[in-house]
């Protein structure tokens, strides 16, 4: 089986190591600059609390149309970059191969199957994921694993290892349950959605609130907890997506407390969330994924969200000042 991680970073680069070393696939990876050279110097390299690992992968390249065609592609890159490569990512796939979209926050396939079918113009802008790749080629990710890049090619993991894959066209996907066995087989734990967009929602409850208070203050979650009124504040964030989630179709609210996600956060987090990350490497921040989708939903469904309509403004003028910064 052919498996190609397109943008080994953190995630992609800790299941790539895992996928190299135990066999689980024929592994290719397209990435960039100095991640991508040192890999291929020197291969990908994963610490975990189990020891170390390094594998090489059968190619190496910032070019995808240099490889064969993939039965599989795992798109690991952040929510802004993949409408750009939409079309290689179409091209990388064989007639019947997949794409999977492991990210943060609502994805670019949500509508596929259902009555309201059709792109999401803000998370993909001109709808260039919908017509290249197609909705009836994703499948959606879940993953609940803490990874970061502490230098080009080498991955740091701690805690869970968990893939959540599902089809949003059809709970029992033969497509999905692949992906799974190949998890698996990689020494992670892989297991199929029979409902890929209400796990979308229930992590969103942690993204929504735990990234954006993380990115503003540049404070892990361990330290967040610390701040007097933070922890209400990312109370209200919950609060205001569970019910944009409710009234999208997905009610949570009977299941998940604002209090249950915020309260551990005490010193419980030992990695940097994912968006503190991007902050300090000055790259661009996952803001419409996270929370202007949500927004966009919340307009559609005439659900109040002063909260979420004032946080999501803050991180978008941090976006951009991380945007002109990085023009200097």
């Amino acid at each position: 089986m052919k498996v190609c991680i397109f943008g080994a970073g953190a995630v992609g680069g800790h299941a790539a190591a895992r996928m190299i070393a135990s066999n689980a696939a024929e592994v290719s990876i397209v990435a960039r600059g100095a991640q991508l050279e040192a890999i291929r110097t020197h291969g990908i390299t994963l610490r975990t609390e189990g020891g170390e690992i390094t594998g090489h992968p059968v190619a190496a390249v910032d070019n995808s149309d240099s490889l064969p065609l993939q039965d599989i592609v795992i798109v690991t890159l952040k929510a802004p970059a993949q409408p750009a490569v939409a079309d290689q990512i179409a091209r990388l796939l064989t007639p019947a191969g997949s794409a999977l979209f492991a990210m943060n926050g609502i994805p670019w396939w949500w509508r596929t199957g259902r009555a309201d079918e059709g792109h999401l113009e803000c998370v993909d802008p001109g709808g260039f994921l919908w017509r290249n790749i197609g909705p009836q080629r994703a499948l959606g990710a879940v993953i609940n694993s803490s990874n970061q890049v502490v230098k080009p090619g080498v991955i740091v993991h701690s805690g869970a290892k968990r893939w959540t894959i599902g089809d949003p066209r059809n709970p029992d996907s033969e497509r999905a349950a692949r992906v799974v066995a190949i998890i698996n087989a990689a020494g992670m734990e892989g297991v199929i959605a029979t409902d890929i967009r209400r796990e979308v929602w229930r992590k969103l409850m942690t993204n929504i609130s735990g990234n954006p208070i993380a990115a503003l203050t540049r404070l892990a979650g361990k330290n967040i907890a610390d701040v007097t009124g933070l922890d209400k504040l990312a109370m209200k964030l919950i609060e205001e997506a569970l019910n944009v989630a409710a009234a999208d179709g997905c009610d949570l609210r009977s299941e998940i407390m604002p209090s249950s996600i915020v309260s551990p956060a005490r010193g419980r987090f030992g990695g940097k969330p994912s968006m503190l990350q991007d902050v300090e490497a000055g790259r661009a921040l996952e803001v419409d994924a996270l929370m202007g989708q949500v927004q966009d939903f919340a307009r559609q469904h005439g659900v109040v969200v002063p909260t979420i309509d004032a946080v999501c403004a803050l991180l978008a003028g941090l976006d951009l000042s991380l945007r002109l910064a990085s023009q200097r």
